[in-house]
């Protein structure tokens, strides 16, 4: 069907399909939003306790929930890190924030499906607190 498709076709069903999906992109944004203005800096800082084994849990959960760019995370990341947080919860942190996506769960599982979308989440969480135990075990050693 693809082939047979030509220029002004494809454009057609490349705007209905930006059609179908913008109310979704809209309530992401909304709700990106309004849940910014609860996620401070200080808030990260304070929830931190320098343990080993509970900050990159923490950090994953943080970053998890926390919206933005993804270049804000490292500046962010930097912020915490001069407030005295642990690299290995910024690293868990930055890695689940880029990954791991509770605020666009809907929209991804309406799209790829509930499974998938679950699936991938979990993964994605389990492997950002792995990774930053390792890179900043790694990074120690350098």
């Amino acid at each position: 069907m693809l082939k047979n498709m030509n220029l002004k076709q494809a454009a057609y069903q490349s705007w209905q399909n930006i059609w179908r999906v913008m109310p979704f992109l809209i309530g992401i944004v909304l709700l990106i939003s309004i849940l910014s203005q609860f996620f401070t800096k200080s808030f990260y800082s304070g929830i931190f306790k320098g343990n080993i084994f509970l900050d990159p849990l923490i950090g994953s959960l943080a970053g998890s929930i926390s919206v933005g760019a993804p270049a804000i995370s490292y500046i962010l990341g930097g912020e915490m890190l001069a407030q005295g947080v642990s690299l290995v919860a910024i690293t868990a942190f930055i890695i689940s924030w880029v990954s791991v996506g509770i605020l666009s769960f809907p929209v991804e599982a309406h799209f790829l499906g509930k499974k998938f979308t679950l699936i991938r989440n979990i993964l994605s969480f389990v492997f950002s607190i792995i990774v930053a135990i390792i890179a900043v075990f790694v990074f120690n050693l350098i």
